[in-house]
């Protein structure tokens, strides 16, 4: 049971924290906008594919995760 409470602390943890994101997440300068990310728009069609923005948020929260896991 003692393993069970810490999963729902860090799930609810992790929930909070996307829907902060997700609220303020447009106020977050660059993100979205990185040199990197691919935009191509030509007539009436629009790729959008953010690679940089991708890898820094996943390098982000790997080293969150690591230091909230070490023991």
């Amino acid at each position: 049971m003692h393993i069970l409470g810490k999963s729902l602390i860090l799930i609810g943890v992790v929930i909070a924290v996307i829907g902060l994101v997700l609220t303020f997440g447009y106020r977050i300068p660059y993100i979205g906008r990185l040199p990197g990310d691919i935009y191509y728009r030509k007539d009436n069609f629009v790729f959008y594919f953010p690679l940089a923005t991708s890898i820094i948020i996943s390098v982000i929260l790997s080293l969150v995760l690591y230091l909230l896991t070490r023991r």
